[in-house]
């Protein structure tokens, strides 16, 4: 006769609960889920995928929403995402939202339905209204008007980090570029961080923070640097400001790091092996991926209420910064 969950939890010596949670990859003490995989290796069970969808009423299926899979760190965010939820046993639907509010409702309206069991979103578009407690929802630095579990990297700490290794190389003259989604999000607080460290060093610091959508972005950049020709260190919202500021300079007859020293935010890279586009706050994309594959299946299969989870980044120096000597 087929062992059953109940069978492998007597064996075990613990709840079905404790074996479900084992079985779905949600973190357990690692002694029970010692007892757990031993139990499941001497009565050869199996869960059975298909009966357990039935009876549950879930698809193993994980909707991410994303503005643009272009963009190297919402495609490698997807890429991480993808490999954590294979670990646990469910698949990864992606939602190209390409700015597309409609896009994103019909996502919502999947989980509604029973298409699939939750979403993680990256969003920048006018949901709010859309998305609810009631739905199993982590966001990705976007806050909502409802209480919404969501993950996000220190961005504050990074601004703050940004400010000190730009002092620390001798910049007098520091400047803030980026946009400002109408939307709030963690992503306000890199400006926030970097304006308070700015104060408490008693640093000169101006800035050209632009509303989103941004127009003419070559433009505004060039017009900006011509009327602050001393500003010789620069941190930008994101890597991608950073490279535009980057053009824009060399526009104006400037190169870093000998003219002007430069950060980015993010920490992407054209492939795993290679070197990072430029200076940056590195945000931990991989542990930010497993942490939000975690929270959403607590609230799937535990009903676990919302929760704020906030992980470190750090500096990588590359081409766009002078090396400190030791």
């Amino acid at each position: 006769m087929k062992a059953t969950m109940k069978d492998v939890a007597s064996l075990a010596g613990v709840g079905v609960g404790s074996v479900s949670r084992v079985i779905n990859g949600v973190n357990v003490k690692e002694t029970t889920k010692e007892k757990v995989l031993a139990a499941i290796k001497e009565l050869d069970y199996t869960p059975d995928e298909y009966a357990r969808g039935l009876k549950t009423n879930r698809t193993n299926t994980v909707a991410l929403i994303i503005p643009t899979i272009w963009h190297p760190f919402f495609s490698e965010f997807a890429y991480y995402l993808e490999e954590t939820l294979s670990q646990r046993n469910y698949k990864l639907l992606i939602c190209n939202a390409d700015g597309s509010p409609e896009k994103e409702k019909e996502y919502i309206e999947m989980v509604k339905q029973s298409k699939v069991d939750g979403i993680i979103g990256i969003t920048y578009s006018d949901i709010d209204k859309f998305v609810s407690s009631k739905i199993p929802f982590v966001s990705i630095d976007r806050h909502f008007s409802e209480p919404i579990s969501y993950v996000t990297a220190d961005n504050f700490l990074g601004g703050q980090i940004a400010a000190q290794e730009l002092i620390k190389r001798d910049c007098k003259e520091l400047a803030y570029i980026g946009g400002i989604s109408p939307y709030p999000n963690e992503t306000n607080n890199r400006k926030e961080g970097f304006f308070s460290e700015c104060r408490n060093l008693n640093m000169n610091v101006t800035s050209l923070v632009m509303p989103e959508p941004i127009d003419d972005l070559p433009s505004q950049l060039d017009k900006f640097i011509s009327e602050n020709p001393n500003i010789d260190g620069i941190f930008t919202v994101n890597d991608f400001m950073g490279l535009d500021v980057i053009k824009s300079m060399e526009r104006q007859g400037k190169k870093a790091p000998e003219d002007y020293q430069i950060i980015g935010f993010d920490g992407i890279r054209i492939s795993e092996n290679k070197e990072y586009l430029l200076s940056t706050i590195v945000q931990p994309i991989e542990e930010m991926a497993r942490v939000s594959v975690e929270t959403l299946l607590n609230i799937v299969l535990f009903q676990e209420k919302s929760e704020r989870k906030v992980l470190p980044v750090y500096f990588k120096e590359s081409a766009t910064t002078k090396t400190l000597d030791n």
